[in-house]
């Protein structure tokens, strides 16, 4: 019995952070591919952020490819429905990749968090105790990046744990 609680002590546990985009889900089976025998001794989750709507903001909030505009005004009722919508939209995305790990004969531990996706996933990998996040890279050019920030280098500023970055 103690052996087991050793083995399972020694367990590490490895995190990947999808969204609708084609970089996350090629970031997904670049560790399919490339760490696929190390989940015998190790743990896959897959992540994936509910975004929130922003309504003091120009830029507005995801919902899935779409975004979310509202003024000020904007009552809780529409909030929620936003909120609602992305939680299914997040859910949905966790069942797709869950079924991609399954036909590749790994099972994983799926996991979904309402907030900006970059504290989000950082907060993750604390609350999930990850030993190493993956997370796939896309290029969204200078004035975006300038603008918004890149989630990959606040990830890489802010994770506590080892962060692979894939290429797309």
């Amino acid at each position: 019995m103690s052996e087991e609680k050793g083995k399972e002590g020694l367990k590490k546990k490895v995190m990947v952070a999808i969204d609708e985009s084609e970089d996350s889900y090629h970031a997904l089976m670049w560790v399919l591919n490339n760490l696929k025998e190390s989940f015998k001794s190790s743990q896959l989750v897959i992540f994936a952020t509910q975004a929130t709507p922003k309504c003091n903001s120009l830029s507005g909030a995801h919902i899935g490819y779409a975004r979310m505009y509202c003024t000020a005004l904007a009552t809780p009722y529409l909030s929620g429905i936003a909120m609602e919508t992305n939680r299914k939209v997040s859910l949905g995305l966790l069942e797709k990749a869950q079924g991609i790990c399954a036909s590749q004969g790994v099972s994983v531990e799926t996991a979904t968090e309402a907030g900006d996706p970059k504290e989000a996933i950082c907060k993750a990998v604390q609350k999930y105790k990850i030993n190493l996040l993956v997370i796939g890279d896309r290029d969204n050019g200078i004035l975006k990046r300038f603008f918004h920030g890149s989630l990959s280098r606040y990830c890489l500023d802010n994770a506590k744990c080892p962060v692979l970055v894939v290429k797309n």
